[in-house]
């Protein structure tokens, strides 16, 4: 089996989509997905995961009942299992999600920013 590198430039090139996560790495039970968001998402949670957001180019907002925390490239944050959010972003914004194998982007809420779970890029 060939070894490489995975280039994030070369992956987000791959698709367009916004609000629909992308699969590029496994480690153990964790996937490593790359997403493109712009605009409002909905308010959700994750009850039986924390969910670790890394902006790699961009601006994003995540809301929370009780404050908004906002992240830009370089920077990272860890919404805690169970906890309400809803991420923004004015702008388009490139990040990485890390979360449990399985884990729906709307998480306990269903609506049309679902995205289909499992897809590889």
């Amino acid at each position: 089996m060939p070894h490489s590198a995975i280039n994030f430039s070369e992956k987000f090139g791959r698709f367009g989509e916004r609000w629909s996560p992308r699969i590029v790495a496994q480690m153990n039970d964790y996937h490593f997905k790359l997403v493109k968001i712009q605009g409002e998402f909905i308010w959700h949670a994750h009850p039986e995961t924390d969910e670790v957001f890394i902006v790699l180019d961009g601006e994003m907002t995540i809301h929370l009942r009780d404050g908004d925390v906002a992240l830009r490239a370089g920077e990272m944050f860890v919404v805690p299992r169970g906890v309400e959010h809803k991420p923004s972003a004015t702008g388009e914004c490139r990040m990485m999600l890390i979360e449990p194998a399985g884990t729906l982007n709307t998480g306990d809420a269903q609506s049309d920013r679902t995205a289909a779970d499992g897809v590889w890029v």
